[in-house]
């Protein structure tokens, strides 16, 4: 069971899309396509949450898209565009919530990411992204073929970065990872902005 809500964690879990780093498909694919209810059609039934899932759990995303070129080749431009142009999915880092992050490392909170990221587009961005230096470690669904909820996704975090559940907050924009985080014994938060996540922070005791 997490400790009581009386003692602060010693750790910090992030998530890196949607928490710390401004990652949304549609800043490529409303250049790729001239018709609003045509990209929807085609993010909500191929490049959906399946979709990246199924990069995110691989290294290598060219060989991941090959059955889905095959698959749909009236799209296989824009899915293929996904990968060549995945630097365009991503504006850069979230200000509120990169000086959350630098506060907490200030204070000299122990800070790890786990992240759902096709090992292969993460290694590329990662120098895009100057936050991600502040982390001791960083652990890549890619790079060990495990997607989060999978309980066995946080227990290579567990092992790899010495700590306990009860230890950590974990942060993160999915609600199901959340929830999959809190039946493992942490504390968890469910990023909608960072006003709120902030006060979650302080709430357990963190001064941020």
């Amino acid at each position: 069971m997490p400790p009581p809500a009386s003692t602060p964690p010693s750790v910090v879990v992030f998530d890196l899309g949607g928490v710390l780093v401004d990652w949304n498909p549609r800043y490529l694919f409303r250049k790729l396509f001239d018709d609003a209810a045509r990209m929807d059609w085609f993010l909500a039934n191929i490049c959906n949450s399946a979709f990246y899932l199924r990069l995110d759990i691989d290294g290598d995303s060219r060989a991941a898209i090959a059955d889905m070129l095959t698959r749909h080749p009236e799209h296989a431009a824009e899915i293929a565009a996904y990968v060549e142009r995945f630097d365009e999915t991503i504006r850069g880092e979230i200000a509120p919530m990169v000086g959350l992050l630098e506060r907490l490392h200030a204070g000299g909170m122990r800070l790890y990411a786990l992240t759902n990221w096709a090992a292969d587009t993460f290694a590329r961005t990662r120098p895009r992204l100057p936050c991600l230096s502040l982390f001791r470690d960083i652990v890549v669904s890619g790079e060990e073929r495990l997607v989060k909820p999978d309980p066995r996704l946080f227990q290579v975090l567990f092992a790899r970065c010495g700590f306990t559940p009860a230890d950590a907050v974990f942060i993160d924009d999915n609600r199901i990872n959340a929830e999959a985080a809190e039946g493992l014994g942490m504390r968890a938060i469910h990023h909608r902005d960072p006003a709120a996540t902030i006060t979650a922070l302080r709430t357990m005791g963190l001064a941020v």
